[in-house]
């Protein structure tokens, strides 16, 4: 029995007692984690295909290690400009084990219930999208913050975290909580340092602000 899902922002192929490579994740080494994105299910020869998930199926691993990855060298050069730039770069990640693979739902339950959640969407995009809008206009913005894009800053503001303020009293957990709530292609983000981030930003202070940034290597303080 194999299964593919998505894992911080990747798609893999998985099956039990497998270790795989991922971003980082938020756990602590020997905790488990659930994804419950699973796109496929292959279980013996009966393949299940999800709309675009299979509904209650979920994939639980072991953190086994947190490590680096190989390092990765971006070269830039501007031809007849002077331009020279060499930066190295190493990718944190995860070490995880496939303890189990939980099958639930059908191909055939997945597109009848698919259609109903379309149309709900469609409805209620119009007054999220105001909501959102307003909050965004009275807070600030987040995107200020190392590592917080558009979606992740998105994301924070819907769940009424809308200032620095409010960013710097959080805890980094329940931030991550919230960002894997709103997509787990957001659950490999670290948020260690957003509270210490926006609290500078809060109190104004962009040069204490900008010197920390440039110590920061993947989310985490050097």
């Amino acid at each position: 029995m194999y299964a593919i899902v998505e894992m911080a922002g990747q798609q893999f192929k998985v099956a039990k007692d497998q270790k795989v490579y991922v971003h980082r994740l938020q756990g602590e080494v020997g905790s488990k984690v659930t994804f419950d994105n699973v796109l496929l299910l292959d279980e013996k020869g009966n393949v299940t295909i999800g709309a675009p998930a299979i509904e209650g199926a979920s994939v639980t691993a072991q953190i086994l290690s947190h490590l680096k990855g190989d390092k990765v060298i971006v070269f830039k050069k501007k031809r007849r400009k002077g331009y020279i730039k060499k930066n190295g770069h190493r990718q944190f990640l995860s070490e995880i084990q496939i303890e189990s693979i939980a099958a639930s739902g059908s191909k055939k339950t997945a597109s009848k219930k698919a259609a109903p959640k379309k149309e709900e969407a469609k409805v209620a995009a119009a007054p999220k999208a105001k909501v959102a809008a307003k909050k965004s206009a009275k807070g600030d913005d987040l995107k200020k913050i190392e590592g917080a894009g558009p979606k992740a800053a998105e994301a924070l503001v819907n769940a009424g975290v809308d200032t620095f303020a409010k960013v710097a009293k959080a805890d980094p957990v329940k931030l991550s909580e919230i960002l894997t709530e709103a997509s787990s292609r957001l659950s490999h983000i670290v948020t260690t340092t957003w509270p210490k981030q926006a609290g500078l930003a809060a109190e104004g202070k962009w040069d204490e602000l900008k010197e920390l940034q440039d110590r920061l290597d993947g989310g985490i303080e050097r």
